[in-house]
């Protein structure tokens, strides 16, 4: 059953560079009025390009597995990495910075 997110909600939001790009992604979080994250928002990149949009819906799809249940050290021990461990994609690398508990 999904947890519903009040309308009105405590939110957190930070920049964070990924992938090289000249331009740092905002990441804002949202959260339950118990402090559990409930949702995730990915800007960067130029808008209208595939790779902006591939993190925007990113985060909706994380979202959602928030919502119905899914524990974030799940979702972490998922997502594709590199031969060093690393993600290879932004919600990757947000995934992990939250997992390390600093937003």
């Amino acid at each position: 059953m999904r947890r519903i997110l009040p309308q009105r909600r405590d939110c957190e939001t930070f920049e964070m560079a990924y992938g090289g790009l000249a331009k740092s992604h905002t990441i804002t979080l949202g959260f339950y009025e118990d402090g559990t994250l409930g949702e995730v928002f990915i800007n960067g990149g130029k808008t209208g390009e595939v790779v902006e949009a591939i993190a925007r819906d990113s985060a909706v799809l994380l979202s959602l597995a928030l919502q119905y249940g899914a524990e974030l050290s799940n979702i972490k021990s998922a997502i594709t990495r590199d031969e060093q461990g690393s993600p290879q994609s932004i919600v990757g690398a947000v995934i992990d910075r939250l997992c390390e508990g600093q937003p």
